[in-house]
């Protein structure tokens, strides 16, 4: 079965829903970038919240960046998305290895530990709306929690889950966001807060095999759910030899020059999705034209 994500509507409009089934993409993110399993799920978790957070968007070419710089063994991540779905993401340090938490789980906030998680939205105006936070837990669902409450003003819970299998691939992943809308009623906030602090983790949803669909309706089923929206979603670089031609032919004179005097090919790896691009002499002459 493809990821997808669906958005829904409930109280009258009040809230807003998106959740998200991410287990191919979280698995394509794992086999392009080689992740241990603690990174297997930071990253999961970061590139399921951005392909929900790509969709909150309005225009066609308008672009999601989440970048979490951290202290932790981690060094950082950085996701990108669009409006449709698709989401790319790397890991500074793929290759983190700690011991679980007590619980059992996976340890992200040890592989994060201190930090600013940053929220670019490039919607095509002269600068992209920029906003930070400092990371309050490490373990990414609570710092977007914290990041929508203060720097855009809007009480969201945000729950992100990834289960990774005994040989390190992708037994599940997903995740799900809900906010309130300006002059939602006391009453319906109340009982929000309340339905939230008694449902299972997204994990344990997810070993249920409940569906984004089920998700939402577990949370939000006596608020009137109404499902909006269903669209699919992937892991997807759109980078090019063309691309990474356009990055080259940026470098200065002298330091292309150092590259042609080495008389050897280059390889230039798409930090995205580690697909590797080879230019010989002759290309690297005519980029530096």
């Amino acid at each position: 079965m493809s990821d997808y994500i669906v958005r829904a509507t409930a109280a009258d409009s009040n809230i807003r829903a998106f959740a998200i089934t991410s287990k191919q993409m979280v698995e394509d993110a794992r086999r392009h970038h080689n992740t241990s399993p603690v990174m297997t799920a930071a990253l999961g978790r970061l590139l399921s919240a951005g392909a929900m957070m790509g969709t909150m968007m309005k225009g066609e070419k308008d672009l999601l960046t989440l970048q979490i710089q951290c202290s932790g063994p981690a060094k950082g991540l950085t996701v990108t998305a669009d409006t449709n779905g698709n989401v790319k993401g790397f890991a500074v340090n793929p290759q983190v290895e700690l011991p679980n938490r007590p619980d059992g789980k996976l340890n992200v906030g040890g592989a994060l530990d201190l930090g600013i998680l940053t929220v670019i939205r490039d919607m095509g105006l002269k600068e992209p709306y920029s906003g930070q936070c400092e990371l309050k837990t490490g373990e990414i669902a609570e710092d977007l929690t914290y990041y929508f409450a203060t720097s855009e003003q809007i009480p969201s819970a945000v729950g992100l889950g990834v289960l990774v299998d005994k040989d390190l691939s992708v037994k599940e992943a997903g995740g799900f966001i809900i906010q309130l809308m300006p002059f939602t009623p006391d009453e319906v906030i109340d009982k929000l807060e309340k339905k939230i602090s008694e449902i299972d983790s997204v994990t344990k949803m997810l070993e249920r095999g409940l569906t984004p669909e089920q998700i939402l309706e577990e949370i939000l089923g006596e608020f009137g759910l109404e499902i909006t929206d269903k669209m699919d979603t992937a892991f997807r670089c759109d980078c090019s030899k063309e691309r990474i031609s356009r990055a080259i032919s940026t470098l200065s004179k002298k330091d292309l020059d150092d590259i042609i005097a080495d008389g050897e090919s280059i390889e230039v790896k798409c930090q995205f999705c580690n697909t590797a691009y080879n230019f010989d002499i002759d290309e690297l002459k005519e980029l530096r034209k």
